[in-house]
């Protein structure tokens, strides 16, 4: 599913197009959020706690910051419920739960207690 290629002697794990598009609006919506509320990117970095770099990679879409740098950054936003919702609503997770719980499961057939009747043969 993932590449992974060699750049001058480190591991580069390549993202997939659609993961790419996905992490860059991640990126611009924290970048709005933060214009809107009329910080500069000194400011949320250092009530975040990282370095002003930092927050520029995280967004751009960069996929190399970790979940807990984001959610210091959404806190200083005051938007870390919204890490919450998600994978909130799992539909396809509850489909193959579903399908799980409604398909016939079959036992195996019940084994008989032999030590019982070694006992009363003798």
């Amino acid at each position: 599913m993932y590449k992974v290629s060699f750049i001058m002697g480190r591991r580069k794990l390549l993202q997939l197009p659609k993961h790419e598009r996905l992490l860059v609006s991640l990126g611009e919506n924290l970048r709005f959020a933060r214009l809107r509320r009329r910080l500069t990117a000194a400011q949320v970095a250092e009530r975040a706690g990282i370095s002003r770099s930092t927050l520029t990679l995280l967004e751009k879409g960069t996929a190399s910051s970790s979940i807990g740098v984001l959610l210091r950054v959404l806190a200083v936003l005051g938007l870390e419920g919204d890490l919450l919702q998600l994978a909130k609503d799992d539909v396809l997770g509850r489909k193959l739960e579903d399908a799980r719980l409604t398909s016939s499961r079959k036992r195996a057939p019940k084994r008989s207690d032999k030590r019982s009747h070694k006992g009363s043969e003798k």
